[in-house]
């Protein structure tokens, strides 16, 4: 047996205030989508706002259905759209928020597993880090430098 040991390196600012301006700014457009966002079910909005090499902003809402398993997360609206509009651009940075509507999120919120699997499917194409920024409604936010900080062990194409 030979222990396997991970660690992951995460930067904590205590509000969306000491972040850099263009994460500010970027974040700020995911507040805005996070409140669009169409979740009549899990009364859970949630945000995301992609930075590409091209200087395009893509965003997007998680959208809800009925049949739950139909829904998307933001995350995974924002990159799948990213990806059909600007196939060839590389994604530098996501700024995610989510808010309840039931009570105050001050807790960052980090991308769920479905979406972590996602967005390293891109990092691995681009064979880039995607710098990854997440916080709850107010409160803290944590910076990611690379998805593969949420997901070492990554599951690609070499696995298959």
């Amino acid at each position: 047996m030979k222990p396997l040991t991970i660690t992951s390196r995460l930067e904590v600012y205590d509000s969306i205030d000491e972040v850099p301006q263009d994460v500010q700014d970027l974040m700020q457009q995911a507040i805005e989508t996070r409140d669009a966002a169409y979740a009549p079910y899990s009364n859970f909005k949630v945000g995301a706002a992609i930075h590409l090499d091209n200087d395009e902003i893509v965003v997007g809402s998680n959208q809800e259905n009925a049949s739950y398993p139909s829904g998307l997360c933001a995350e995974r609206t924002a990159v799948y759209f990213a990806g059909a509009k600007y196939p060839d651009t590389r994604i530098l940075k996501i700024a995610i928020s989510a808010k309840s509507m039931r009570h105050k999120v001050v807790s960052p919120v980090p991308p769920c597993g479905a979406c972590r699997q996602a967005l390293v499917e891109y990092e691995v194409k681009q064979d880039e880090p995607i710098e990854l920024y997440f916080m709850g409604e107010t409160g803290k936010v944590v910076k990611a430098d690379s998805v593969k900080d949420l997901l070492p062990l990554v599951f690609d194409s070499t696995c298959l």
